[in-house]
């Protein structure tokens, strides 16, 4: 809902995520969290390119039996090197002929195959055994949907700046929703198949290369994490394009990519991962004021929303006490549920005062 809320207002006003961050809290200050933007999507693409090398090397294991060290290094820079060929090119060409005739297709025939085999499985061991497995213990229910709702709300800063490009504002949303409900659904109902049929000693790419013709399979979801390296690099872009317009988009995809791929190769990438999500957790807050400031109209421009700002950082310390206070709550949704709130308490004032006046 989220999603689809913020692509709706994109595509209502033709608006960049970056520019909604800027004329909700303010040209100026809205650098902060833009700034903080470019960090995490640098980063989350170098992660991406982690998973592709994984992914890859796992591939060339089973193919061809090869376990060198300079398999994940090669690996990691050819996939560098289709990015960067693909940030040199034009978003929504990428888009028309990439992803809508050739990755969609692929992934969803990926993940039909994987469903119907993995669910095979489960009906061998029986349906009813699986469904009776005890959990651990050690999350409540609520804390996990914090985790689950994570990876759909990661995508938050960047929805817009592709929605910014729908005919209308109402189909844009509806899209929207449809695409990452059912996707998501999808994606975490196999992934919890996968898990509760597969051996406790193996990793996730070693399990889905459990199923027959898993191997394929792994290599049409590869293909498609293309796009999600793609996105995070163009957002990212976009975003910078904001803090600093005297580069080109393109050229600053391009540099993104380059900076990625040597992240990818020197970093612990698996290690960041707690610390890009943490980073990833400011945005639930904003994007709640977002939402609440601008859903009833674009504000007047200004380099300072002094009132937006603090609910902001507020919301980000509700998010973060969550986690100390009440962890068995979550923080992602009494964090939203705040800011969504103030800032619409907010928003109704600002309207009402030109009124009185």
């Amino acid at each position: 809902g989220l999603l689809a809320w913020v692509a709706g207002i994109g595509s209502r006003h033709g608006l960049s995520s970056s520019a909604l961050i800027g004329r909700t809290l303010g040209q100026r200050f809205a650098m902060l969290p833009v700034a903080l933007n470019v960090v995490q999507l640098l980063g989350w693409t170098a992660f991406e390119l982690v998973i592709m090398r994984d992914g890859t090397r796992t591939i060339v294991e089973q193919v061809f039996g090869a376990r060198g060290a300079w398999v994940p290094v090669v690996a990691t820079l050819a996939w560098g090197s289709l990015l960067l060929v693909l940030a040199s090119g034009r978003m929504i060409g990428l888009v028309r002929r990439f992803v809508s005739r050739a990755a969609m297709p692929l992934i969803v025939a990926s993940l039909l195959w994987l469903s119907y085999q993995f669910g095979l499985k489960a009906w061998q061991h029986g349906f009813a055994a699986l469904w009776a497995q005890p959990g651990d213990g050690s999350m409540s229910l609520l804390a996990a949907v914090d985790l689950v709702i994570a990876m759909p709300v990661s995508w938050l800063p960047l929805v817009a700046d592709y929605a910014r490009y729908g005919r209308h504002a109402g189909a844009t949303a509806r899209g929207t929703w449809l695409g990452y409900a059912a996707a998501n659904i999808w994606c975490y109902a196999l992934g919890v198949l996968v898990i509760s049929v597969s051996p406790a000693d193996i990793d996730m790419l070693s399990t889905l290369l459990l199923a027959q013709g898993g191997l394929i399979a792994l290599g049409f979801i590869l293909v498609d994490e293309v796009d999600n390296a793609y996105g995070d690099v163009h957002s990212g872009a976009v975003s910078t394009n904001f803090l600093n317009g005297r580069w080109s988009i393109r050229r600053i995809g391009m540099t993104l990519v380059l900076l990625a791929t040597a992240a990818a190769l020197a970093l612990p990438m698996h290690a960041l991962e707690p610390f890009l999500l943490t980073l990833s957790s400011i945005f639930v807050p904003l994007f709640g004021v977002v939402i609440a400031q601008l859903a009833p109209g674009l504000p007047p421009q200004s380099n300072w929303r002094w009132g937006p700002m603090s609910v902001w950082l507020l919301g980000i310390g509700v998010f973060q006490l969550g986690t100390v206070w009440w962890p068995n709550w979550g923080s992602a949704l009494p964090s939203l549920a705040f800011t969504l709130l103030a800032a619409g308490v907010l928003r109704w004032r600002e309207a009402r005062a030109p009124a009185a006046a």
